[in-house]
């Protein structure tokens, strides 16, 4: 994401789990002595992922895996240096970038006018320029007040008819009990919901179409309360999509499904995921058309196991079957204890 952005999670929702706790962000801020404001800076807690990863997986390889394919041993595993290896079992963890959601009217234009978030480092070098960011969610209005504060002139253009926001009443989180019985620690949903939403196994006993309701409260495009005045004098244009984009010189121009148009130097698509595992370059077809699946989501089983056994996947791929909580860190619990009992009782060490 953009250099600048930080965390929309609450702190206690941003620890990655570990079995003793001991590993939190409290503790690394105690024993590297850094003190971490809120909220949590993107630089900063990609620091605490770095320290976690040296305390808990020092034996950590960083190799590209080239392909994962089936073998009657269980998998072969190819790596981009032609080393190969099988293994009873794979646990997909590779996160969301080969999901970049790019609206289909941006198809063709060059990154140099129109890129994802993702793709999108440095907002400063948008300074004296003129750029639109798509989208309402947290990404999109924090570009925005990036880019207008690093002296760009930015409009955000959304689909949605008003904006939503998170954390303007942060009193209901210091109403002792009551706040426990509506909220969950997890911190993924409004009151009611984050309770539902943080017991996995319980959500994905539920009907398909109130998953899909509660799912789609629980994450729609929101951003955090403390971003309003950032983006005061910002203009938004809401109930509004996209419906061309064309290169005119260096620039581009965008119609408006009201028939206006944009000149911009620059179009920021902080338009989201869509979950494909097709996307997932080391995964081939002939081992992604084995997989029952749900639009691009794998179906999971108990131990967030596909239909093809021994593979296994985590994170944003897992959230159809397990609801929302799966594409948040404060879901690594979960998923890191779900996979593990899988594993043990198979392997009958449970």
């Amino acid at each position: 994401m953009p250099t600048g952005m930080c965390l929309r999670s609450h702190w206690a929702a941003s620890h990655i789990a570990d079995p003793k706790q001991k590993l939190t962000i409290d503790e690394y801020c105690r024993q590297c002595g850094n003190h971490l404001p809120k909220p949590i800076p993107l630089e900063r807690f990609i620091a605490y992922g770095h320290w976690f990863h040296s305390q808990a997986v020092r034996n950590l390889e960083n190799r590209v895996i080239r392909s994962v394919t089936p073998d009657p041993r269980g998998f072969k595993v190819l790596l981009a240096d032609g080393e190969e290896f099988t293994s009873r079992r794979v646990v997909v963890a590779a996160g969301i970038g080969a999901f970049a959601a790019r609206p289909v009217e941006f198809e063709g234009i060059p990154s140099s006018l129109a890129s994802h978030s993702t793709e999108t480092k440095d907002l400063g070098q948008f300074k004296g320029r003129r750029a639109a960011v798509i989208g309402a969610g947290q990404s999109a209005l924090e570009s925005a007040a990036l880019l207008k504060e690093a002296g760009a002139e930015v409009e955000v253009i959304a689909r949605q008819t008003k904006l939503n926001w998170v954390g303007l009443h942060p009193g209901m989180h210091r109403l002792g009990a009551l706040s426990r019985l509506l909220y969950s620690s997890r911190d993924v949903g409004p009151a009611g919901i984050s309770r539902l939403v943080a017991l996995p196994n319980l959500f994905r006993k539920l009907p398909r179409s109130l998953q899909n309701r509660i799912a789609y409260r629980a994450i729609r495009p929101a951003g955090s309360g403390w971003l309003g005045p950032r983006l005061e004098g910002v203009p938004i244009t809401l109930g509004r999509t996209v419906v061309s984009a064309a290169e005119t010189g260096s620039r581009l121009r965008l119609r408006l499904d009201d028939g206006t148009e944009r000149l911009v130097d620059h179009a920021l698509l902080a338009t989201g995921f869509r979950a494909d595992v097709s996307r997932y370059p080391f995964l081939p077809p002939s081992l992604v058309q084995r997989l029952q699946m749900a639009g691009g989501y794998p179906v999971l089983r108990s131990g967030l196991e596909s239909s093809v056994p021994g593979l296994h996947f985590l994170g944003k791929p897992a959230s159809w079957s397990f609801g929302p909580l799966l594409c948040f860190v404060s879901g690594t619990e979960f998923a890191a204890n779900a996979l593990l009992d899988r594993i043990t009782r198979e392997n009958g060490t449970h």
